[in-house]
C-alpha cells in the first residue's frame, strides 16, 4: 500500500472495484445518461442490481466533470459516486487538452465535495476516462492525485482515498505520480 503524509491517505490497490466492502463510497466512471456502458461503469450497475439503474433514471444525467450521489444497492457498499470524466482527443490542441485536463480535476474534486457533505470520507476510485474515453494513462495519473490532494485538504477533514486499478499498467502509473515522479524524469 502506498500511502502520502497522513493526510489525506492514498493508497493504491490492484482489483476489481464492484468488490470493494470497506469504504463509504465506490466511484463510477459513468456515461452522461448514468444509464450504464461499458468498462467500470457497466460492471458497478450489473453487480448493484437493477434498483441502481431505476434511481440512476431519475437523476437527469450529469455533465461532464460532474458527480451525483446514489445508493449502492446490491453492492457491498452504501453508497456510489457516478462521475462522468472527459472524453481525450488526440487531435486536441493545447486549449482542449487543458479544458480535458480540468474537467477530469474536476471529477475527482466533486466527488470529495459531494460526499463531504454527506460526512462520507473513505472512498474507491478506479483510473477515470482512461478505458473507452483513452485519456493518457500517466497524465489521468498525475491529475488524479494532484486533484485528490487538493481538495482533501481544502475540505479538511480525514480521507481514506483509495485507488482501485485494474491492471499493473495502471498500478504502476498512479504509483509513480503518488510519488512525484514523471516518466520523462529520472527515477
Amino acid at each position: 500500500m502506498k500511502t502520502v503524509d497522513g493526510s489525506p491517505l492514498i493508497s493504491l490497490r490492484r482489483g476489481d472495484i464492484t468488490q470493494v466492502d470497506d469504504v463509504d463510497a465506490i466511484v463510477n466512471a459513468a456515461n452522461s445518461t448514468l444509464l450504464g456502458g461499458g468498462g467500470v461503469d457497466g460492471a458497478i450497475h450489473r453487480a448493484a442490481g437493477p434498483d441502481l439503474l431505476a434511481e440512476c433514471r431519475t437523476l437527469g444525467g450529469c455533465q461532464t466533470g460532474d458527480t451525483k450521489l446514489t445508493g449502492g444497492h446490491d453492492l457491498p457498499v452504501p453508497y456510489v459516486l457516478h462521475t462522468v470524466g472527459p472524453i481525450w482527443s488526440a487531435h486536441a490542441d493545447e486549449a482542449g487538452r487543458a479544458r480535458r485536463d480540468a474537467e477530469l480535476a474536476s471529477c475527482y474534486r466533486r466527488c470529495l465535495e459531494v460526499t463531504h457533505e454527506h460526512d462520507l470520507h473513505r472512498l474507491a476510485f478506479p483510473s477515470i476516462s482512461t478505458g473507452a474515453y483513452r485519456f493518457p494513462l500517466d497524465r489521468a495519473a498525475r491529475i488524479a492525485i494532484a486533484s485528490l490532494r487538493e481538495s482533501a485538504a481544502r475540505l479538511g477533514g480525514r480521507w481514506e482515498l483509495r485507488l482501485v486499478l485494474f491492471d499493473d499498467e495502471a498500478l504502476a502509473a498512479y504509483g509513480k505520480a503518488l510519488e512525484g515522479r514523471r516518466d520523462d524524469a529520472p527515477l
